[in-house]
């Protein structure tokens, strides 16, 4: 990788960066959770990523990278579904107790 090379990757990381907090920052708080679930996928093609990484790499700093981005995407992708198994929750329907069934079983 030539120094052109590494510039270019530098530049569209700090880009993406810059873009990501832009449009993060402008999601009301309301949407974070569906958008927090959306994001999934995003994290499952993080680990695949990684397994990729690993798979190519052929140095112990290479391994050490793939780990850490495979233990960080699943992290990302464990926590997505409990947020959306907890927002999931929100819209069951809750048993109703009535206080005239209770009595009539009292009697």
């Amino acid at each position: 990788m030539n120094n052109l090379d590494l510039l270019t990757a530098i530049t569209v990381f700090v880009l993406s960066v810059l873009v990501g907090i832009e449009v993060i920052s402008k999601v009301p708080a309301t949407l974070h959770t569906p958008l927090m679930s959306g994001s999934n996928s995003v994290h499952g093609i993080v680990v695949i990523g990684a397994m990729l990484i690993a798979a190519e790499s052929h140095t112990w700093l290479g391994y050490v990278l793939a780990f850490a981005a495979m233990v960080f995407g699943a992290m990302n992708v464990v926590g997505g579904y409990v947020v959306t198994d907890r927002m999931l929750e929100m819209f069951k329907a809750r048993p109703r107790t009535d206080e005239k069934t209770d009595e009539k079983a009292e009697v």
